[in-house]
């Protein structure tokens, strides 16, 4: 893995977030438009861990996936559950939209409440999870996602 866990300002001791390189240079750079949904049901969230051999592998994420051109977000978002978890979803309002850059691109990442009425399955052999707000910071998710996560389970101060 390319980066390595850091104490970041506000979080309890012992927690962490991945650090990655970050984009440095020119201007002109190539940007990511990302829809992702945030599923929760009974006090847990439905989270996905990138397989092997994709850009932050391993890493643990909120179900979606990349915006095809002239695609909505919603559409985009319908879209990538039915073909990552083999489920129809009904997308809700906006949460929170927020940038990152990485080292050679940036992500334009919205994340939307979503609702499912049937039970997600790995159509792509990701590991799937329910987890509480609580165990969101106990996985390692992309720099991307921390915004999310503040907002879903904030940090308790000790």
């Amino acid at each position: 893995m390319c980066g390595t866990p850091s104490k970041v300002p506000g979080l309890p001791d012992g927690e962490k977030l991945l650090r990655l390189p970050v984009r440095r240079g020119p201007t002109s750079v190539t940007i990511v438009v990302v829809a992702a949904a945030v599923v929760e049901r009974q006090g847990r969230f439905l989270v996905t861990r990138r397989p092997t051999g994709t850009h932050l592998a391993g890493l643990w994420e909120f179900p979606g996936g990349k915006c095809e051109s002239e695609e909505s977000l919603e559409s985009c978002l319908a879209r990538e559950l039915r073909e990552e978890l083999a489920v129809d979803a009904v997308i809700h309002e906006p949460m929170l939209a927020t940038t990152h850059d990485y080292a050679d691109h940036r992500v334009e990442l919205h994340f939307f409440r979503c609702s499912i009425s049937t039970e997600p399955s790995a159509a792509l052999g990701q590991e799937i999870r329910w987890v509480s707000g609580e165990e969101l910071w106990r996985l390692e998710f992309p720099p991307a996602d921390a915004s999310l996560i503040q907002l879903l389970a904030p940090p308790r101060s000790s």
